[in-house]
């Protein structure tokens, strides 16, 4: 159908809400039914506590649009309002004209009730009373929104009001004065931890007025079938002719439904007219790499401002560590919090391939050895021709450098850098052109694979250590698994192997119906 000439096409938005009339969005309906239905429906008080950038507060604005008809919905957010947690009055008084303004477009009766200023001693008791007159009055369920509650993470009145609604949700359950019908905060963190920054001298205290709270276990991911939802959509009105259910399981695969990640994709291959297909969502995921943002920012400030989560960090992506998840471990947990762990299978992983690959890039970046940086192996040009990258040729050159450069007696620096230094030579090779990416089911049993992306090329390297002629022999099992799986028709094997000589000459052969190129370094070798 034809636009009108004043009708925009909608974008993909990265910046705050997103609002359908507007912006391409996964239909999340589902989503916000079940949360009205298991939370708000049953009158629960509860925290939408995730990552930065993922989705709380369009979720929030979904949930008012969707309730706003059988309820009266007190929405409002703390970012900017640094001024309300100066006093108790301050922010009693804040927050009476918050819900004055909130209330005075579609419920300008209701909204008198909050019209003059609190100017009393125990502000914080009269505002609670017009809270009652509010819910006594309005006929229907009255819901509280508060957005960017992390902005009161310091402040001990925010707690004296959560105090407050605690000891009138508790009254309200046994006939006393009436409140909120449900009270929905949403931020970072969830409210122990708002606890815990407030007074840290008294350790890992988790008393928390917010104890009344249900446990929120929606997931706030996007799925493929979401994601599919909003391609469709914008292919409805761009005819790109893409493979939907293909585009949407790529996107999934590199975000794992990462709100920001998948729409920041999207507004790469939008705004720069790239293919959608699995070439174009590659070059995307490597711009998005190269590119600063305020998500990427926060991972790694997370990693360079908190030593052991830096070590965990660098446990689990580059030595192939198996940590058991346990959410009580505070490193964990600020983890998780972040949106950058997750638990998979009872072990610690990283939420998604993206920020796997943005803090490997960070790491190879910072520990890259000077005999490293400084030698000639890294020339661009003796490894592409003709536009095509010679992935044997990086490997053979890579082992000619280890064998130069460091030799090693104990073993022990590269049995655990041995993998951050291969990442370190191929880096500045592929840069400008390609990308790597590590998959995550593979990081185990002292193997790791990489795929390399240089073009239209897809490379499967299989990083290992090597422990012997049997283990060797599953490895290539695994790797020509692997590799069908990818559709991929030759693969490479890089094998760090502490005998004083090579158990044997690298090689090239056929197994499985693939063609695997095996190179083995043996680095105490003289």
């Amino acid at each position: 159908m034809e636009r009108g000439i004043l009708q925009k096409r909608k974008r993909f938005n990265t910046a705050g809400l997103c609002i359908p009339k507007y912006h391409y969005m996964a239909d999340v309906r589902d989503k916000v039914n079940r949360i009205i239905e298991e939370y708000v429906d049953q009158d629960e008080y509860f925290t939408i506590s995730r990552a930065r950038q993922y989705g709380k507060t369009t979720i929030l604005y979904l949930l008012q649009e969707e309730l706003k008809d059988r309820c009266v919905v007190l929405s409002i957010s703390f970012e900017g309002k640094e001024e309300y947690f100066t006093s108790l009055q301050n922010f009693a008084e804040g927050l009476n004209i918050s819900f004055y303004k909130t209330l005075r477009k579609a419920h300008p009766r209701l909204a008198e009730i909050f019209r003059e200023e609190i100017c009393r001693t125990l502000a914080m008791e009269v505002l609670g009373d017009r809270i009652t007159a509010l819910c006594g009055q309005a006929g229907k369920p009255v819901i509280l929104m508060i957005d960017e509650v992390d902005k009161a993470a310091d402040n001990q009145v925010f707690l004296t009001f959560l105090g407050m609604l605690r000891e009138r949700y508790l009254r309200r359950r046994v006939g006393g004065d009436a409140t909120f019908d449900s009270v929905v905060l949403a931020g970072v963190h969830d409210i122990k931890n708002l606890k815990m920054k407030i007074r840290p001298e008294e350790g890992q205290n988790y008393n928390s007025p917010w104890n009344i709270s249900a446990d929120f276990d929606v997931d706030m991911g996007l799925s493929v079938t979401e994601i599919e939802s909003m391609l469709r959509e914008y292919e409805e009105d761009t005819h790109t002719g893409m493979d939907v259910l293909q585009i949407a399981g790529g996107l999934f695969e590199y975000t794992n439904g990462y709100p920001f990640l998948v729409s920041s994709l999207c507004k790469l291959m939008d705004e720069k007219n790239l293919p959608w297909d699995k070439n174009g969502l590659r070059t995307a995921v490597k711009e998005l790499l190269k590119a600063n943002n305020t998500l990427f920012d926060d991972v790694i400030k997370n990693i360079r401002n908190h030593p052991e989560f830096s070590d965990l960090a660098e446990q689990i992506v580059l030595r192939g560590a198996q940590v058991a998840f346990e959410i009580r471990n505070p490193t964990i947990q600020q983890g998780v919090m972040y949106g950058i762990l997750k638990e998979e299978d009872g072990r610690t992983a990283v939420s998604n391939v993206l920020f796997e690959t943005l803090i490997i890039n960070y790491f190879v970046s910072v520990r890259s050895t000077y005999a490293l940086t400084s030698s000639g192996y890294v020339e661009k040009s003796q490894y592409v021709r003709d536009g095509v990258l010679d992935m044997e040729r990086v490997l053979r050159r890579f082992s000619a450098f280890m064998k130069a450069e460091y030799r090693d007696e104990d073993g022990t620096f590269i049995e655990n850098h041995g993998r951050l230094l291969f990442l370190s030579f191929l880096r500045p090779i592929i840069n400008g052109t390609g990308h790597y990416a590590v998959e995550p089911q593979t990081r185990k049993n002292n193997r790791m694979d990489i795929q390399v992306f240089y073009g239209n090329q897809e490379i499967v390297v299989e990083l290992k250590v090597w422990r012997g002629e049997m283990y060797e022999r599953s490895g290539y099992d695994q790797l020509v698994r692997y590799l069908e799986a990818r559709g991929v028709e030759k693969g490479y094997m890089l094998s760090f192997c502490d005998n004083q000589k090579k158990p044997r000459d690298d090689q090239t052969f056929l197994h499985g119906g693939h063609e695997i190129c095996e190179v083995i370094i043996a680095y105490r070798d003289a």
